[in-house]
């Protein structure tokens, strides 16, 4: 399926993330990564988590941002038998494929790009100027992959700290978006401003290649047309109907 895609795609479909998991999740992302590339998908974030027994999440995304149902259920399809073979995890669990969400993770280079503007909540891996966590709103990016630093004004400031701040996105270690209206506003705008280009015949659509500013998508391209788009957040369970749950397997369940 990539061998389809475009040359811009492809970098977006291959850039990597600065954040990574550790432990069983992170086998699991080593495991789902290639496969969701192979598809034509980004993974984002995986997480183990103890809620309702043991819930696997996936969350995954197009290079241009968007996620819709059939994305997720293919993966979901795909993932499935892969997980089943590789049993990552000893008990039995809940495969559950998911978007980013509106508040999501910011994991890449061009996340960061496209949430300018809005207010983040920043974890560093490495203190800067005395420690590691952030609020406030993104500024900027300035350069490219690894020597990338991010500009960011900071809102939970003390009397006698500096608001803007600048620091490497290679030391960092957890970033999300805060769900804010201006955020809320921004990822329903961008959602009809996708399948209003989905709609367009295709000599009308427009390729800048362009990250857009807003919560988590790109400037719609290569989107399958007349297929609904997943809100943000909203998540789907694939179970395998031919494969009964048993303790120890790694297959979704509802």
């Amino acid at each position: 399926m990539t061998e389809d895609l475009s040359q811009d795609v492809k970098q977006l479909l291959n850039e990597p993330r600065l954040v990574s998991e550790t432990g069983v999740a992170a086998r699991i992302a080593n495991i789902a990564g290639p496969v969701l590339t192979d598809l034509g998908y980004r993974l984002v974030r995986v997480k183990i988590s103890a809620q309702d027994g043991t819930t696997l999440q996936i969350m995954l995304e197009r290079p241009d941002g968007t996620v819709n149902v059939e994305d997720c259920e293919l993966a979901s399809t795909m993932l499935s038998p892969v997980l089943d073979l590789e049993d990552p995890l000893t008990p039995a669990y809940r495969l559950e494929i998911s978007s980013p969400g509106i508040d999501r993770p910011l994991v890449r280079v061009s996340d960061f790009e496209r949430a300018i503007g809005h207010e983040a909540r920043i974890e560093l891996a490495f203190a800067a100027d005395g420690r590691k966590r952030f609020r406030g709103w993104i500024e900027g990016v300035e350069g490219k992959g690894a020597d990338a630093r991010l500009k960011f004004r900071r809102n939970d400031t003390k009397a006698d700290e500096e608001a803007d701040v600048s620091f490497p996105l290679k030391d960092l270690g957890e970033a999300r978006l805060v769900l804010t209206e201006a955020l809320i506003r921004d990822s329903l705008k961008a959602g009809k401003e996708a399948e209003k280009f989905a709609s367009m015949p295709e000599g009308e659509q427009e390729e800048d290649g362009q990250p857009q500013r807003g919560p988590g998508r790109f400037a719609a391209r290569n989107q399958a047309k007349s297929r609904p788009l997943l809100p943000a957040g909203i998540k789907i369970k694939k179970p395998n109907p031919n494969s009964p749950m048993k303790p120890g397997a790694g297959r979704p369940k509802i």
